[in-house]
């Protein structure tokens, strides 16, 4: 657990980060290799190729198992994946189930609520705690000694691929064919850990603050409808409406149409029209979000200060919190009718809003019980003191 002080920038190992800056910097090569039509192709062409093998690959197939397939396609699908030098198949769907057990959270691998934007777009990345995959989380991948040999030589993808493009348009091809379009896959692909948790719409609750957003969703083909994807992962389709254009999505559809793929999981009705009931956990955290608008230490302090001043001691409403807020008219007490109006300016449309505002409701008690808790137990000791001194 981090410190009062730490930052989780703190654990970034820095060494490890110079490759990655190298071959940002390897991009100028271009000034001497020059810039040649084939190399140009190549760099478009290995863009969207791997952009699909991402999304896919790494994102729809080995992390949420939208759809199945063969050994040999799936093979062929990591290996794609890998060619982008974003780590191992292993090592990417363990990092992004946890980040949907925890989105949004403080234990959450890269939330720029918490860590910040650059950290969550970048950084996170190089931090010695994120460096081995978590195993246990992809249980169901480790089982193919295929996928554990990739895991292991995580970079011969990437090095065949840059060898293929060298052979084909020479210096041109590596720099541009090659560097260029792996580092703009790498800020594709980075763009839905950051901005599609800053910049965007909401559709859906999911506890979290996954964003909609079109631009991302047509430079990463589909995957930038996030907030689609949060209320409903385990679907192949992220653009769930007919204007939400999910080029990945298609393509996917063609590879079940040929039988390389089967079993291409789609959001049920009620999902589309947002009817789905949502469950308790994420009730709990949109709930924390919503209590979170309010300050529920000055709330306390308020109580406090007003019932030093009345008939009514600490300890009274240390048992009777809400009992004692509803008749005292305090200050800066929320009533119910105030956290549904900030809720419905807070969340998307959806049938748990009730439960979400009750549980605020009851975290927000729960907060200023304890900071009454507090309060009585310093006046509770300032008044024994006083009883002693007078002794």
């Amino acid at each position: 657990m981090e410190t009062e002080h730490e930052s989780p920038h703190d654990d970034v190992v820095y060494p490890s980060a110079i490759p990655f800056v190298l071959l940002h910097l390897a991009c100028f090569a271009a000034i001497w290799t020059g810039v040649t039509w084939e190399a140009v192709v190549l760099c478009i062409s290995l863009y969207w190729l791997r952009i699909f093998a991402i999304g896919a690959g790494y994102h729809r197939y080995f992390s949420h198992r939208a759809y199945s397939t063969s050994r040999v396609f799936q093979f062929v699908l990591a290996f794609l994946a890998q060619s982008t030098a974003q780590k191992s198949v292993l090592w990417w769907a363990s990092k992004h189930r946890h980040h949907h057990l925890h989105s949004d959270t403080e234990h959450d691998v890269h939330s720029p609520r918490h860590t910040g934007f650059f950290y969550s777009h970048v950084g996170w990345i190089f931090a010695a705690k994120h460096d081995e995959p978590e195993l246990e989380l992809v249980g169901d991948l480790t089982r193919y000694p295929e996928l554990v040999w990739l895991h292991k030589l995580e970079l011969v993808p990437a090095m065949v691929l840059a060898a293929l493009c060298f052979a084909i348009a020479g210096w041109s091809g590596l720099i541009v064919g090659f560097v260029w379009s792996t580092v703009l896959v790498y800020h594709a692909t980075f763009c839905i850990n950051s901005l599609a948790h800053v910049s965007g719409s909401t559709r859906y609750v999911t506890g979290d603050d996954s964003r909609n957003n079109w631009i991302l969703a047509i430079f990463t083909m589909g995957e930038g409808w996030h907030n689609n994807h949060h209320a409903y992962q385990s679907s192949a389709r992220q653009g769930f409406r007919a204007w939400e254009i999910d080029p990945t999505y298609y393509i996917l559809k063609g590879l079940e149409r040929v039988r390389l793929i089967w079993d291409v999981k789609t959001p049920p009705a009620h999902v589309l029209r947002n009817e789905q009931r949502l469950g308790s956990k994420v009730v709990r955290k949109a709930a924390e979000q919503l209590a979170g608008q309010f300050n529920a230490e000055r709330i306390a302090l308020a109580v406090a200060s007003t019932l030093r001043s009345s008939e009514v001691s600490l300890l009274q409403a240390h048992h009777r919190t809400a009992d004692i807020l509803a008749t005292m008219h305090l200050p800066h007490v929320p009533t119910r009718d105030e956290l549904v109006e900030t809720a419905r300016q807070l969340f998307a449309k959806t049938p748990s809003l009730d439960e979400i505002i009750d549980k605020a409701h009851e975290l927000l008690l729960a907060a200023v019980h304890a900071r009454l808790t507090t309060e009585l137990r310093i006046d509770g000791g300032a008044t024994a003191g006083g009883s002693a001194s007078q002794s």
